[in-house]
This record gives structure tokens, sequence and C-alpha cells, in this order.
């Protein structure tokens, strides 16, 4: 089988966009920092030690690429993982990488 006849150009073009979002590891550390929980960026940035303007412009990335999301409450803005795709590509590059290590 051809990949063009599986897969348009477009959705090969969004993955390898997609993948590029999780080639950055300021990107992977947030959206592991948010695994379990939703956090403010202020809460991020000092687990992480970053500045919140750091934070902010990697959130923006994700936010953009819908593998995060948002809710205000009050004055306060808490992010969380967009769904759980996220969590899956995050555990099984991880299981890829821990499996290699043990090669």
């Amino acid at each position: 089988m051809v990949v063009e006849e599986a897969y348009t150009e477009k959705a090969i073009f969004d993955l390898a966009e997609l993948f590029k979002i999780f080639g950055d590891s300021t990107r992977i550390r947030i959206l592991y920092a948010m695994l379990d929980t939703e956090l403010c960026v202020n809460d991020i940035a000092g687990c992480l030690q970053m500045s919140q303007s750091s934070v902010s412009h990697q959130l923006r990335i994700l936010k953009t690429a819908k593998l995060v999301k948002s809710r205000r409450e009050g004055k306060s803005v808490f992010y969380s993982l967009d769904d759980e795709h996220v969590r899956s590509i995050l555990s099984m590059g991880m299981d890829h990488i821990m499996e290699g290590e043990g090669k």
C-alpha cells in the first residue's frame, strides 16, 4: 500500500507538525507536570523553575496544537491535558524509550 493511498498529504503534514510540538523538552516537561492534575501558569513555573512568560509562551503553543485545554476560575486560568490521547502519546513514547534503555 502506498502511503498516499491511506492518508491525505494534509493529514501527513499535520502529523509531522504534531510531532514537532513534542520535539521540545520544555513542552514535554510542562505536559508531564499536568499529567495528573490541572495547574495554573504560576504553579507550572514554580514546579519547573521557569519564568511565567516562558511557561505562558509554551502553553500557547500547546493549546493551539490542542494538547492542553484551559479553564477560567475567577482571575485564574487552569491548564490540563486536552484528552486521553495526549496522555497515551506521552506514555507510549516513554515506554519506547525505557525499552530501548533495557536492551
